[in-house]
């Protein structure tokens, strides 16, 4: 049973409503996969922050339209989902990985505002580490020399106490 042109509409502002704010749209077809499956990859997506969604192309096509994502409705064939997040790398790193357990989930092609991925720069970018992650190691370069600094300063009270203990070793052997 299809929708009537009030229930596209709506889908269509939806899926413009979510593509405001987004940073990345990722596309995987999703032939084969048994609800039970896709059940479990909604629920992975939605505990990852990423709005992932079935719907028609031609739906997902007016969607896109005016947007940053246009160039991706030449992609928009066969049974697609569609996985869109403000993180450019939550939606790739979720379907990436269901679609490592999963082979009937097949990455099609993907996008970040004015810039169309075909699929292997999908995987690419779903193998790149969160933004946490570079964050924290951004964190851990930075804290590193002041690490450094302050190890230097403790060294230098450190070696004078085991100089002076050295030489009451030296005079305790000396009496003895």
């Amino acid at each position: 049973m299809g929708l009537n042109l009030e229930e596209k509409k709506a889908v269509v502002a939806e899926m413009d409503s979510q593509l405001t704010g987004a940073q990345a749209i990722v596309l995987a077809e999703y032939r084969g996969l048994e609800v039970g499956e896709m059940t479990e990859l909604r629920a992975q997506a939605r505990s990852s922050g990423v709005y992932f969604r079935v719907l028609k192309n031609t739906l997902a096509r007016r969607a896109v339209a005016n947007t940053p994502f246009a160039g991706l409705a030449e992609h928009m064939v066969g049974p697609l989902a569609y996985g869109i997040s403000s993180d450019p790398v939550a939606a790739a790193k979720v379907l990436q990985e269901f679609a490592k357990k999963n082979d009937k989930l097949v990455l099609k092609a993907g996008a970040m505002p004015h810039y169309v991925m075909n699929a292997r720069q999908v995987a690419d970018l779903a193998n790149m580490p969160s933004r946490e992650e570079l964050l924290a190691k951004l964190l851990g370069t930075m804290q590193a020399p002041v690490a450094k600094f302050v190890q230097t300063l403790n060294e230098v009270p450190a070696k004078f106490v085991r100089a002076v203990a050295a030489v009451r070793d030296q005079k305790a052997a000396a009496e003895a």
